[in-house]
């Protein structure tokens, strides 16, 4: 099947002719679902904190933040194409010949996006670029010149926000000066990641294409806010990792080639940046995409909440090292077993109850130690009120032991009835609030690899050169790439869920003022 060629191009990506082949079969056989035993839901399987306890596990975090390392990962990778889906389809219709007055009046977002142009924080930089064009944005919204204003927003001759990754493109407005997506995050980090020697450590996965310019950014604005926040930033960046692309193939399963005859390769999804979460040592580690970001005046709850599950994650931690110490240096005996048994209920696993019984006592405390001895996270879930999302939920694995899993709709099997009712129920979705502890007892990193769910993939139909391809995904990073791990899901306030997934989002007033 494959060639010398075929063989020196996964050489050259770092890909094994195995991985390939393992790859190749998941074509063939396809991912199994989920099965889902019941949605996690308040009192079973997501923890509400009292206004007491979330202000003792906030003082938790704080006593002892200054003696921890802490980073701030953000997946920054994705591009602001997908914003401006509304904005390209006018474009393409427009030059087209249809009317623009008409386009824009059959299309609500198109109409709000226009009527409300001098809202968003790029303004001033669009109306600077208008002016040495010999126009304005009133002249051309009175005009009916639709078509030049939305290419100047988006179009490479222009502001180029078509082109651009979220985190670079300007998300709010102060008046006096405006904010990237990038900035707000160095100034959301400012605050609840600060750690010892008064740094904060911020790490953001970004395209090749842009590895330049996010530190060109930074750069032009670390002194204006380090000496407005006092405190030291580190900030780093990545690219996802070639050897985590996968094959593509066309819909008979057989690899998918270009013109060149080489076979195509596609990136492997957020699950992807595993590798590059897997690179990062340190003792908590908070996560949270690039759009998922608030002004000022909303920030300060984003970053109550952050500390909040720090604290829930660091007081998790210690009651495992302590399980595993008397697990390990002693004799537990039954009702100590049956306090670590509930205490992994809460927040990680139930067992099969008919399993249990016919295990031995050494064998029980194997179990646990194995189930213990993982990394943690700790993940803020909100109510679910339409946004999309996966969302958290009891798994059945093939023991018949359930486990607390973030769950996408496509890892569902949604002709089943049961399981459709199931996923209904659900009261929660996830809205990547993660905060990861990836350190044994011993203060040693776990290789995060060695706890995901191969299984746990998606395969998508796709297009290349306007033939029909089928792509694969890797298990999601907060999905299947994160399945071994101890999982503790926290109820937090909608409040701290402020993404941007279209350009009129930032119109939101969450996002103005």
């Amino acid at each position: 099947m494959f060639t010398d060629q075929d063989l020196l191009q996964f050489r050259a990506k770092g890909i094994s002719r195995e991985t390939i082949q393992l790859q190749l079969n998941n074509f063939h056989k396809g991912f199994p679902p989920v099965r889902l035993e019941s949605p996690a839901i308040t009192g079973n399987g997501i923890i509400k904190p009292s206004e007491k306890e979330i202000n003792q596990f906030i003082s938790k975090y704080e006593d002892v933040r200054d003696s921890l390392d802490i980073v701030k990962f953000i997946p920054a990778s994705g591009a602001a194409s997908r914003m401006f889906k509304e904005l390209f389809s006018f474009l393409e219709k427009a030059a087209a010949g249809q009317s623009e007055s008409e386009l824009v009046n059959k299309s609500v977002p198109l109409k709000e996006f226009i009527n409300k142009i001098e809202t968003f924080a790029f303004s001033v930089d669009l109306e600077k670029l208008l002016e040495i064009r010999g126009t304005t944005i009133t002249k051309l919204v009175k005009s009916g010149n639709f078509s030049e204003l939305v290419s100047s927003v988006i179009e490479k001759s222009g502001l180029g926000y078509g082109f651009l990754p979220k985190g670079l493109l300007k998300f709010h407005n102060y008046g006096t000066f405006t904010r990237t997506a990038f900035e707000e995050h160095l100034a959301e980090g400012a605050d609840y990641a600060v750690s010892y020697g008064n740094h904060a450590s911020i790490h953001l996965t970004v395209s090749p294409e842009f590895m330049k310019a996010f530190p060109d950014h930074f750069t032009s604005k670390k002194k204006v806010y380090e000496e407005f926040f006092r405190i030291h930033f580190k900030v780093d960046f990545s690219n996802q990792k070639p050897s985590t692309d996968t094959i593509a193939v066309d819909m008979n399963n057989v690899p998918f080639r270009n013109e060149k005859g080489e076979i195509l390769f596609r990136p492997g999804g957020h699950g992807a940046l595993l590798e590059n979460l897997n690179e990062i040592n340190s003792d908590i580690i908070f996560i949270k995409n690039i759009d998922n970001i608030a002004p000022d005046r909303v920030k300060k709850h984003t970053s109550r909440y952050k500390k909040l599950l720090a604290g829930i994650l660091l007081d998790y931690q210690s009651k495992v090292f302590n399980y595993m110490k008397i697990v390990e240096e002693g004799k537990p005996g039954p009702e100590k077993l049956k306090e670590i048994c509930d205490f992994l209920g809460q927040g990680s696993c139930k067992f099969n109850k008919m399993e249990m019984e016919n295990k031995s006592e050494i064998n029980i405390r194997k179990l646990f130690l194995s189930k213990l001895d993982r990394p943690v996270r700790v993940c803020g879930m909100v109510k679910n009120e339409g946004e999309p999302g996966g969302g958290p939920f009891w798994v059945l694995d093939d023991q018949g032991n359930s486990s607390l899993q973030i769950v996408e709709s496509s890892q569902i099997n949604l002709s089943d009835p049961l399981q459709k009712e199931i996923m209904n129920k659900s009261t929660h979705f996830n809205p990547v609030d993660l905060v990861c502890g990836v350190r044994n007892r011993e203060g040693k990193k776990y290789n995060l690899s060695e706890f995901t769910d191969p299984a746990t993939g998606f395969i998508a139909e796709k297009s290349a050169g306007g033939h029909p391809l089928k792509a694969q995904e890797l298990p999601g990073l907060w999905n299947g790439a994160m399945a071994d791990w101890n999982t503790i899901f926290v109820e937090v306030p909608v409040v701290t869920f402020t993404p941007v997934k279209t350009i009129n989002d930032l119109l939101r007033p969450e996002h103005q003022g």
